[in-house]
Protein backbone atom coordinates (compact mmCIF):
# COMPACT_ATOMS: atom_id res chain seq x y z
CA UNK A 1 0.00 0.00 0.00
CA UNK A 2 1.37 3.74 -0.67
CA UNK A 3 2.36 5.67 1.46
CA UNK A 4 2.27 8.90 0.53
CA UNK A 5 0.31 11.32 2.62
CA UNK A 6 0.14 14.88 4.02
CA UNK A 7 0.98 13.27 7.07
CA UNK A 8 4.62 15.16 8.91
CA UNK A 9 6.98 12.70 9.46
CA UNK A 10 10.94 12.90 10.18
CA UNK A 11 13.13 11.37 7.33
CA UNK A 12 14.33 8.78 9.38
CA UNK A 13 11.52 7.54 10.27
CA UNK A 14 10.87 4.00 8.90
CA UNK A 15 8.35 3.35 6.11
CA UNK A 16 6.88 0.42 8.14
CA UNK A 17 6.49 3.29 10.94
CA UNK A 18 4.68 5.51 8.24
CA UNK A 19 1.99 2.87 7.20
CA UNK A 20 1.34 2.43 10.80
CA UNK A 21 0.81 6.02 11.81
CA UNK A 22 -1.38 6.39 8.15
CA UNK A 23 -3.43 3.84 9.25
CA UNK A 24 -3.79 5.11 12.71
CA UNK A 25 -4.33 8.57 10.67
CA UNK A 26 -7.09 6.82 8.82
CA UNK A 27 -9.05 5.36 12.23
CA UNK A 28 -11.96 8.42 13.07
CA UNK A 29 -13.18 6.26 9.24
CA UNK A 30 -13.18 2.60 11.51
CA UNK A 31 -17.12 2.02 11.83
CA UNK A 32 -18.83 -1.18 13.55
CA UNK A 33 -19.59 -3.74 11.35
CA UNK A 34 -23.56 -3.34 11.84
CA UNK A 35 -24.45 -6.73 9.71
CA UNK A 36 -22.88 -9.50 8.26
CA UNK A 37 -23.37 -12.69 6.83
CA UNK A 38 -20.72 -15.31 8.52
CA UNK A 39 -20.74 -16.21 12.13
CA UNK A 40 -17.21 -16.39 12.11
CA UNK A 41 -17.16 -12.27 12.00
CA UNK A 42 -20.37 -11.58 14.20
CA UNK A 43 -19.11 -13.84 17.36
CA UNK A 44 -16.90 -10.86 18.92
CA UNK A 45 -18.02 -6.86 19.07
CA UNK A 46 -14.82 -5.80 17.80
CA UNK A 47 -15.22 -6.84 14.27
CA UNK A 48 -15.23 -3.68 12.38
CA UNK A 49 -15.10 -2.45 8.99
CA UNK A 50 -12.02 -0.23 7.88
CA UNK A 51 -11.80 1.96 4.54
CA UNK A 52 -7.89 2.25 3.56
CA UNK A 53 -6.98 4.84 1.25
CA UNK A 54 -6.68 3.80 -2.21
CA UNK A 55 -2.89 2.89 -3.56
CA UNK A 56 -1.60 4.14 -6.69
CA UNK A 57 -0.66 0.77 -7.24
CA UNK A 58 -4.19 -0.59 -7.10
CA UNK A 59 -5.02 1.96 -9.92
CA UNK A 60 -4.17 -0.31 -12.96
CA UNK A 61 -7.28 -2.73 -10.99
CA UNK A 62 -9.84 -0.12 -11.07
CA UNK A 63 -11.42 -0.02 -14.54
CA UNK A 64 -11.81 -2.03 -17.57
CA UNK A 65 -9.40 -0.44 -19.46
CA UNK A 66 -9.97 -0.23 -23.09
CA UNK A 67 -9.84 -3.67 -24.61
CA UNK A 68 -12.07 -5.01 -26.97
CA UNK A 69 -14.11 -6.91 -24.17
CA UNK A 70 -14.36 -3.98 -21.68
CA UNK A 71 -18.27 -3.64 -21.78
CA UNK A 72 -19.34 -7.10 -21.10
CA UNK A 73 -16.33 -7.17 -18.42
CA UNK A 74 -17.96 -4.04 -16.64
CA UNK A 75 -21.58 -5.77 -17.36
CA UNK A 76 -20.84 -8.77 -15.73
CA UNK A 77 -19.10 -7.36 -13.01
CA UNK A 78 -22.12 -5.44 -11.90
CA UNK A 79 -24.37 -8.72 -12.51
CA UNK A 80 -21.87 -10.56 -9.87
CA UNK A 81 -21.75 -7.44 -7.55
CA UNK A 82 -25.93 -7.32 -7.65
CA UNK A 83 -26.30 -11.08 -7.31
CA UNK A 84 -23.43 -13.26 -6.59
CA UNK A 85 -22.89 -11.90 -2.86
CA UNK A 86 -26.42 -12.33 -2.11
CA UNK A 87 -27.15 -15.83 0.11
CA UNK A 88 -30.59 -17.43 0.87
CA UNK A 89 -33.61 -15.91 -1.22
CA UNK A 90 -33.10 -12.17 -2.79
CA UNK A 91 -34.17 -12.17 -6.57
CA UNK A 92 -30.79 -14.79 -7.35
CA UNK A 93 -33.20 -17.28 -5.67
CA UNK A 94 -29.56 -18.61 -3.97
CA UNK A 95 -30.90 -22.20 -2.00
CA UNK A 96 -28.45 -23.36 0.52
CA UNK A 97 -27.77 -27.34 0.20
CA UNK A 98 -24.40 -27.86 2.84
CA UNK A 99 -22.64 -26.32 5.33
CA UNK A 100 -19.98 -26.60 7.76
CA UNK A 101 -18.69 -24.29 9.39
CA UNK A 102 -17.65 -20.75 7.89
CA UNK A 103 -17.94 -22.62 4.68
CA UNK A 104 -21.71 -22.60 3.31
CA UNK A 105 -22.75 -23.79 -0.62
CA UNK A 106 -25.60 -22.63 -2.15
CA UNK A 107 -27.19 -23.53 -5.61
CA UNK A 108 -29.73 -22.71 -8.10
CA UNK A 109 -30.88 -25.38 -10.20
CA UNK A 110 -31.14 -24.91 -14.10
CA UNK A 111 -31.29 -27.02 -16.84
CA UNK A 112 -31.45 -26.21 -20.54
CA UNK A 113 -32.14 -28.84 -22.75
CA UNK A 114 -30.94 -31.92 -20.49
CA UNK A 115 -27.93 -30.33 -20.25
CA UNK A 116 -27.19 -28.81 -16.48
CA UNK A 117 -25.92 -25.37 -15.83
CA UNK A 118 -26.81 -25.06 -12.42
CA UNK A 119 -24.93 -22.04 -11.01
CA UNK A 120 -23.15 -23.15 -7.48
CA UNK A 121 -21.64 -20.81 -4.84
CA UNK A 122 -19.32 -21.38 -2.00
CA UNK A 123 -18.67 -18.97 0.79
CA UNK A 124 -15.94 -19.09 3.03
CA UNK A 125 -14.63 -16.61 5.86
CA UNK A 126 -10.91 -17.04 6.06
CA UNK A 127 -8.53 -15.91 8.59
CA UNK A 128 -5.32 -14.05 8.12
CA UNK A 129 -5.48 -13.03 4.34
CA UNK A 130 -7.19 -10.29 2.53
CA UNK A 131 -9.25 -10.32 -0.48
CA UNK A 132 -6.54 -8.36 -2.80
CA UNK A 133 -4.10 -11.23 -1.91
CA UNK A 134 -6.67 -14.15 -2.31
CA UNK A 135 -8.11 -12.41 -5.57
CA UNK A 136 -4.15 -12.15 -7.09
CA UNK A 137 -3.23 -15.51 -6.64
CA UNK A 138 -6.11 -16.86 -8.34
CA UNK A 139 -5.92 -14.83 -10.97
CA UNK A 140 -1.84 -15.19 -11.31
CA UNK A 141 -1.33 -17.43 -14.06
CA UNK A 142 2.56 -18.07 -12.52
CA UNK A 143 1.15 -19.99 -10.01
CA UNK A 144 -1.67 -21.58 -11.20
CA UNK A 145 -0.45 -25.04 -11.39
CA UNK A 146 0.31 -24.72 -7.58
CA UNK A 147 -2.93 -25.01 -6.69
CA UNK A 148 -5.18 -25.90 -9.85
CA UNK A 149 -5.42 -29.92 -9.86
CA UNK A 150 -7.97 -30.10 -12.60
CA UNK A 151 -5.64 -28.66 -15.08
CA UNK A 152 -3.77 -31.01 -17.52
CA UNK A 153 -1.84 -27.39 -19.58
CA UNK A 154 -2.97 -24.19 -20.13
CA UNK A 155 -1.23 -21.24 -21.52
CA UNK A 156 -1.93 -17.66 -21.93
CA UNK A 157 -3.67 -16.24 -25.60
CA UNK A 158 -3.44 -12.78 -25.09
CA UNK A 159 -2.80 -10.00 -22.53
CA UNK A 160 -5.33 -7.41 -23.18
CA UNK A 161 -4.42 -5.21 -20.70
CA UNK A 162 -2.64 -5.47 -17.31
CA UNK A 163 -5.49 -6.46 -15.42
CA UNK A 164 -7.45 -8.80 -18.25
CA UNK A 165 -5.93 -11.60 -20.13
CA UNK A 166 -7.45 -14.87 -22.46
CA UNK A 167 -6.34 -17.89 -21.16
CA UNK A 168 -6.87 -21.45 -22.54
CA UNK A 169 -7.45 -23.94 -20.28
CA UNK A 170 -7.41 -28.30 -21.27
CA UNK A 171 -8.56 -30.44 -18.21
CA UNK A 172 -7.56 -33.53 -16.84
CA UNK A 173 -9.62 -36.74 -18.48
CA UNK A 174 -12.26 -38.43 -16.28
CA UNK A 175 -13.24 -41.54 -17.21
CA UNK A 176 -15.80 -42.11 -19.12
CA UNK A 177 -15.97 -38.76 -20.12
CA UNK A 178 -14.24 -36.64 -23.02
CA UNK A 179 -11.70 -34.69 -22.11
CA UNK A 180 -13.24 -30.89 -21.80
CA UNK A 181 -10.81 -27.20 -22.11
CA UNK A 182 -12.03 -24.06 -21.76
CA UNK A 183 -11.17 -20.67 -23.09
CA UNK A 184 -11.96 -17.47 -21.03
CA UNK A 185 -11.16 -13.85 -20.54
CA UNK A 186 -10.09 -13.66 -17.17
CA UNK A 187 -10.02 -10.27 -15.28
CA UNK A 188 -8.91 -8.56 -11.52
CA UNK A 189 -10.53 -5.63 -10.54
CA UNK A 190 -10.91 -3.70 -7.07
CA UNK A 191 -14.64 -2.15 -6.68
CA UNK A 192 -14.49 0.73 -4.98
CA UNK A 193 -17.11 1.02 -2.04
CA UNK A 194 -20.46 2.45 -2.52
CA UNK A 195 -20.36 4.14 0.62
CA UNK A 196 -18.05 4.65 4.13
CA UNK A 197 -19.94 1.65 5.54
CA UNK A 198 -18.72 -0.84 2.78
CA UNK A 199 -15.47 -2.78 2.17
CA UNK A 200 -13.49 -2.64 -0.53
CA UNK A 201 -13.92 -5.39 -2.90
CA UNK A 202 -11.33 -7.41 -5.04
CA UNK A 203 -12.95 -9.76 -8.03
CA UNK A 204 -11.67 -11.96 -10.37
CA UNK A 205 -14.20 -13.07 -12.98
CA UNK A 206 -13.55 -15.32 -15.97
CA UNK A 207 -15.58 -16.16 -18.18
CA UNK A 208 -16.02 -17.53 -22.28
CA UNK A 209 -14.84 -16.01 -25.23
CA UNK A 210 -13.99 -16.91 -28.82
CA UNK A 211 -10.92 -16.50 -29.97
CA UNK A 212 -8.91 -17.29 -33.64
CA UNK A 213 -5.91 -18.77 -31.83
CA UNK A 214 -7.46 -21.03 -30.21
CA UNK A 215 -10.35 -22.29 -31.59
CA UNK A 216 -12.26 -25.97 -30.26
CA UNK A 217 -10.63 -28.71 -31.61
CA UNK A 218 -12.30 -32.41 -31.62
CA UNK A 219 -9.84 -33.68 -29.06
CA UNK A 220 -11.88 -31.53 -26.51
CA UNK A 221 -15.28 -30.57 -25.59
CA UNK A 222 -14.91 -26.61 -24.79
CA UNK A 223 -16.92 -25.79 -21.77
CA UNK A 224 -18.42 -22.65 -20.96
CA UNK A 225 -18.36 -20.96 -18.15
CA UNK A 226 -18.92 -17.98 -15.76
CA UNK A 227 -17.24 -17.59 -12.31
CA UNK A 228 -16.46 -15.29 -10.04
CA UNK A 229 -13.88 -14.96 -6.84
CA UNK A 230 -15.22 -12.34 -4.72
CA UNK A 231 -13.62 -10.79 -1.50
CA UNK A 232 -13.85 -8.82 1.26
CA UNK A 233 -11.57 -7.68 3.67
CA UNK A 234 -12.40 -7.00 7.10
CA UNK A 235 -9.93 -5.80 9.92
CA UNK A 236 -10.42 -5.80 13.51
CA UNK A 237 -8.17 -2.98 15.05
CA UNK A 238 -4.95 -3.78 17.67
CA UNK A 239 -5.28 -1.56 20.68
CA UNK A 240 -2.83 0.66 21.31
CA UNK A 241 -0.53 1.41 18.93
CA UNK A 242 0.15 -1.82 17.75
CA UNK A 243 0.61 -2.41 13.82
CA UNK A 244 -2.47 -4.12 12.18
CA UNK A 245 -0.71 -7.43 11.87
CA UNK A 246 -2.67 -11.02 10.07
CA UNK A 247 -4.33 -11.61 13.22
CA UNK A 248 -6.01 -8.32 12.68
CA UNK A 249 -7.65 -9.42 9.32
CA UNK A 250 -9.83 -11.84 7.53
CA UNK A 251 -11.59 -12.23 4.22
CA UNK A 252 -14.72 -12.69 3.05
CA UNK A 253 -14.96 -14.74 -0.20
CA UNK A 254 -17.75 -16.15 -2.47
CA UNK A 255 -16.84 -18.23 -5.18
CA UNK A 256 -19.29 -18.46 -7.52
CA UNK A 257 -19.41 -20.89 -10.71
CA UNK A 258 -21.68 -21.41 -13.55
CA UNK A 259 -20.55 -23.66 -15.90
CA UNK A 260 -21.73 -25.50 -19.60
CA UNK A 261 -19.65 -28.27 -20.12
CA UNK A 262 -20.83 -28.99 -23.16
CA UNK A 263 -22.19 -32.24 -24.64
CA UNK A 264 -24.83 -34.38 -22.26
CA UNK A 265 -23.50 -34.97 -18.32
CA UNK A 266 -26.03 -37.23 -16.34
CA UNK A 267 -27.62 -35.01 -13.39
CA UNK A 268 -27.03 -37.14 -10.80
CA UNK A 269 -23.62 -37.57 -11.46
CA UNK A 270 -22.73 -34.02 -12.05
CA UNK A 271 -24.88 -32.43 -9.12
CA UNK A 272 -23.21 -34.35 -6.25
CA UNK A 273 -19.76 -33.92 -7.65
CA UNK A 274 -19.96 -30.49 -8.14
CA UNK A 275 -22.06 -30.35 -4.40
CA UNK A 276 -18.76 -31.96 -2.88
CA UNK A 277 -15.43 -30.60 -4.85
CA UNK A 278 -16.68 -26.94 -5.34
CA UNK A 279 -15.83 -26.44 -0.94
CA UNK A 280 -13.01 -28.77 -1.29
CA UNK A 281 -11.07 -26.44 -3.59
CA UNK A 282 -12.09 -23.16 -1.63
CA UNK A 283 -11.22 -24.97 1.49
CA UNK A 284 -7.60 -26.06 -0.91
CA UNK A 285 -7.16 -22.81 -2.25
CA UNK A 286 -7.97 -20.59 0.83
CA UNK A 287 -5.05 -22.32 2.72
CA UNK A 288 -2.59 -22.46 0.05
CA UNK A 289 -3.04 -18.64 -0.17
CA UNK A 290 -2.60 -18.47 4.37
CA UNK A 291 0.46 -20.52 3.63
CA UNK A 292 2.01 -18.20 0.65
CA UNK A 293 1.53 -15.29 2.62
CA UNK A 294 2.69 -16.06 6.01
CA UNK A 295 5.22 -13.79 7.22
CA UNK A 296 4.52 -11.66 4.21
CA UNK A 297 3.71 -7.88 4.37
CA UNK A 298 -0.25 -7.23 3.96
CA UNK A 299 -1.13 -6.70 0.84
CA UNK A 300 -4.38 -4.25 1.22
Amino acid sequence: MSTRTSLHSSPKRSRKSKKTELLKHQAQRWIPLQTCSHSVTCQSEKAWKIQLPLASSCDKYSSSGTHRFANTVDELLQNHMAYSIQEEGGDANWQLVAEEGAMKVYRREVEENGIILDPLKATHAVKGVTGHEVCHYFWDTAVRLDWETTVENFHVVEKLSDNAIIVYQAHKTVWPVTQRDVLFLSAIRMIPPRNENDPDTWLVCNFSVDHDDAPPTNQCVRAKINVAMICQTLVSPPEGDKEISRDNILCRVSYVANVNPGGWFPASILRPVAKREYPKFLKRFTSYVQEKTAGKPILF
